[in-house]
């Protein structure tokens, strides 16, 4: 039989063992094309989608694990970067399934890593481009991280739960697919080997019948694909075949191992099981104290999981009550645990977390019922390591520590959680709430500390429910506000050992009687302390405290109707427009101020709680309100003085950038309502001066948000009118020769008898030259007034008088004599002298004329 026959029978029986595989094989792919390498390397691993994504965020992963370990904060930047755009790609797969853990794992970590590189010295030691990279990563890591608020705080508790990578899971069907790869490709081989020992004793003579084999199969196959740029390579002898398959025999031969993983993530990592004691050890209350004096001696060492601690202390605590070893025990397992969680946040500016704030609460409030429900139990600061009694039931109980001390440790902490809140969300309004609890338990203690605390303590926490207490405005129960505060502030006059409570104390109190209206109790109160004495040498909380007292003490002063008392009060807050800052309402950005972080960080601290706050366009308005009322009727009294005095500068200042406008508008924000009302007050025109300061803006703005508005809108109407009046009279007074009252009452709605005193008081103190008349109810002017020439040769009188007082001071500074000058200058001074004392015998002339004719 020929060779042409033979080779034909191969063929037809390698064609038997391709349809017996058939199955198995993938379609056919074109004749004429190179081969690629991954047919080289063998059988192509389709992924999901899913499992693309988990494994493109492993690998960036990996590499932000290396930047982190070498420091590369650069690098850090850049693989952050490419971390977020591949997590974006991954949102449908997140909606359906949850955000994946190795990724929260990975940026939580960090978050914690850029916050110790900040925090510490290795800022100042690195390049350029790696401290730039560090502040732009810092902002854009916390910025990203709020999303993952809730996911970051699990992860921070259960960090078991989060691998560092995520395996990528096959399914039961994708494994027996490749099972059944791999034994279908062993098969094959094998057949290839066979067929290819075969051929090789026959393959110098046969290669030209085996391209025409192969060309024939090639022409019988319909369905063939060619590829026009590489077809004439089919026709060719290929030399590289030999080789190619001689070192495939000697290579040695990959073997996949089919690799299960569980679905089921709690199946990955066993749960950790802690062993307090041991199998045989008897638990006893002595042991058991034992242990936790073990697990609270690593506290503040370096390397101790606090969370760990946290976790020991529970399960100790639950092994003592089962064992039922007393309630003392419990209490120092819980005063412990309030310590191991106070110190959870290794920063002083960070706050605590909700969650860990809310379990604070209830373990505050545990500890004092065990403290009111066993009166055996003693606890105290000052009892020694040695006197400590807490298992032996023979002798009383006495632990150390103070549950008070932790109270108001608590209030702080709720102090530094409203302070990083947003003051205009739901999430300040969500821990606000938790104020009436911190009250409630603040109650407890009081009743605890009043039947076995000290005098020392009672003031303490007498203090801090006036603290709760004196910024409150209490409409309905106002009685019983004041009743509690009194008492409460008159026992710590009595009882503090210590100046500083007890100036707390009375700031608070007058605080709470200004926020009440109680005018002349506050004043008096404020006087009686002489707080204003030594305020200056105080510490900042205790001046800020004051700031905010005198604040109130003003606005109290301003609705009861003292202007004046108002304005000097408020006068040293409004100065340099330091409100803000002094109020520890807000941060200022000063010119020219340089501060540095540990500055910007203890101001933040000291910030006060947005509830808390006064308003600050409240405190302005009724500043310039009060100075208007004040300065307008005193600059139209002192118009041909050639010195004005000011009493007011800022409001000053606020007239002078309205004069310089070219075009005066109407009134849009709160300062130019003010300013268009003392424009118009200067005429006289009350009308106009009322529309302008109360209307609907303003008592939106301002008015409205003062108790009893109603009550303060007339107080103002009614001063405005006064005001009005005097200023009319000191203005156009050279124009009458006499006016009467009934016409001065009709003119600005006042009463008679109101106007009768008010010109009454003018004439007392020399304000207004006049006279009344009692029986036709008139005012008689008397003209004093100098004319323009009398008035313009007074100013250059004094005008040359200043300039030889500084010539003067120039040649004695310089060492010289002035001769002729200082003659002259002394017969002006005898000139001015006599001119004064005819001036004054003019005055008595006139006043004794006045009386003559009375």
């Amino acid at each position: 039989m020929s060779k042409f026959f033979v080779q034909n029978s191969s063929s037809e029986s390698e064609s038997e063992s391709e349809n017996e595989i058939a199955e198995v094989q993938k379609p056919t792919r074109p004749i004429f094309t190179y081969e690629s390498d991954e047919d080289q390397k063998g059988s192509r691993v389709v992924l999901s989608e899913r499992d693309k994504r988990i494994e493109e965020i492993n690998n960036l992963v990996r590499q932000l694990k290396n930047a982190k370990k070498i420091k590369d904060i650069v690098k850090s930047n850049q693989t952050f970067d490419e971390l977020v755009k591949a997590y974006e790609k991954c949102r449908k797969i997140v909606e359906k399934e949850g955000h994946f853990k190795h990724f929260i794992r990975a940026v939580a970590d960090l978050e914690t890593f850029v916050c110790e590189l900040w925090d510490s010295s290795w800022k100042s030691t690195a390049s350029k481009s790696n401290s730039t990279a560090l502040t732009k990563l810092r902002q854009r890591i916390r910025k990203y991280n709020k999303d993952f608020e809730k996911e970051i705080s699990d992860f921070r508790a259960n960090p078991d739960n989060y691998p560092e990578e995520e395996k990528i899971a096959k399914s039961e069907s994708e494994e027996s697919e490749s099972e059944e790869e791999i034994v279908t490709k062993k098969e094959t081989k094998t057949k290839a080997e066979k067929s290819e020992s075969e051929s090789e004793s026959d393959e110098e003579e046969s290669d030209s019948e085996i391209s025409w084999d192969e060309t024939e199969e090639s022409s019988s196959d319909e369905e063939l694909v060619y590829d026009k740029a590489d077809a004439y390579k089919h026709f060719l002898k290929d030399t590289t075949t030999t080789k190619k398959k001689k070192d495939e025999k000697k290579k040695p031969k990959e073997k996949k191992v089919v690799v299960t993983v569980d679905t089921d993530r709690e199946s990955e990592k066993p749960k950790l099981e802690r062993k307090l004691f041991a199998k045989d050890e008897e638990i006893t209350p002595t042991s058991v104290f034992n242990k936790l004096n073990e697990i609270v001696s690593a506290r503040g060492r370096k390397g101790t999981d606090r969370h760990d601690q946290l976790e020991m202390l529970k399960e100790l605590r639950e092994i003592s009550k089962t064992h039922d070893f007393g309630p003392a025990i419990d209490f120092k397992i819980v005063f412990n645990q309030m310590a191991i969680s106070f110190d959870y946040n290794t920063r002083i500016s960070a706050c605590m977390k909700p969650e860990v704030f809310q379990e604070c609460l209830n373990m505050l409030d545990e500890m004092i019922k065990i403290v009111l429900e066993n009166s055996d139990i003693e606890v105290n600061e000052n009892v020694l390591d040695e006197e400590e009694n807490v298992h032996d039931q023979t002798k009383p109980y006495k632990i150390r520590g103070c549950v008070l001390t932790v109270t108001d440790r608590l209030h702080e902490e709720f102090i530094k959680i409203l302070q990083q809140c947003d003051a205009h969300g739901t999430e300040y309004v969500e821990r606000l709430k938790d104020e009436p609890k911190l009250n409630a338990l603040t109650d407890k203690l009081q009743t605890y500390l009043e039947t076995r605390g000290n005098t020392q303590e009672l003031c303490r926490v007498y203090l801090r429910k006036v603290e709760n207490l004196y910024y409150k405005y209490d409409k309905n129960n106002e009685k019983t506000s004041a009743e509690t505060v009194d008492r409460l502030c008159k026992f710590i006059y009595t009882n503090d050992s210590t100046d500083r409570l007890r100036a707390i104390a009375m700031l608070c109190h007058v605080y709470h009687n200004a926020l009440h209206d109680r005018w002349f109790e506050a004043r008096d109160l404020l006087l009686m302390s002489h707080l204003q004495e030594s305020i200056d040498n105080s510490d900042i909380p205790l001046q800020i405290l004051y700031n905010r007292t005198m604040v109130q003490i003003g606005l109290c002063a301003f609705r009861v109707g003292n202007i004046k008392d108002a304005h000097s009060a408020l006068l040293d807050i409004q100065v340099g427009n330091r409100a803000k800052e002094l109020l520890a309402q807000g941060v200022m950005v000063q010119r020219n101020v340089e501060k540095s972080k540990e500055q910007e960080i203890k101001e933040r601290q000291r910030l006060i709680p947005f509830h808390m706050h006064i308003n600050l366009e409240l405190i302005e308005c009724v500043y310039l309100v009060s100075a208007m009322l004040i300065e307008i009727p005193f600059m139209s009294s002192r118009e041909f003085e050639t010195k004005k005095r000011l009493i007011s500068k800022q409001f000053h200042y606020q007239l002078k950038l309205s004069e310089r406008q070219p075009l005066v508008g109407p009134p849009e924000n709160m300062r130019e309502h003010v300013v268009a009302a003392s424009r118009v007050m200067k005429k006289g025109d009350w009308k106009a001066c009322i529309d302008y300061l109360i209307n609907e803006k303003m008592c939106a703005k301002v008015w409205d948000l003062m108790p009893q508005s109603d009550n303060v809108k007339q107080m103002l109407m009614k001063k405005i009118k006064e005001e009005c009046l005097r200023t009319y009279l000191f203005r156009f007074s050279a124009v009458y020769e006499s006016i009467s009252i009934e016409s001065l009452a009709n003119m600005f709605d006042l009463p008679r008898n109101f106007v009768y005193s008010v010109i009454s008081k003018m004439i007392i103190n020399e304000e207004l030259m006049a006279s009344l008349d009692e029986p036709t109810q008139t005012v008689v002017m008397h003209r004093t007034e100098p004319t323009k020439l009398q008035t313009l040769a007074l100013q250059l009188s004094e005008k040359i008088s200043n300039l030889m007082d500084q010539t003067e001071r120039m040649v004695q500074i310089r060492g010289g004599e002035m001769g002729a000058f200082l003659n002259r200058n002394h017969q002006g001074q005898q000139n001015q002298q006599a001119q004064q004392a005819k001036q004054q015998n003019y005055k008595q002339i006139r006043a004794q004329r006045g009386q003559q004719q009375k």
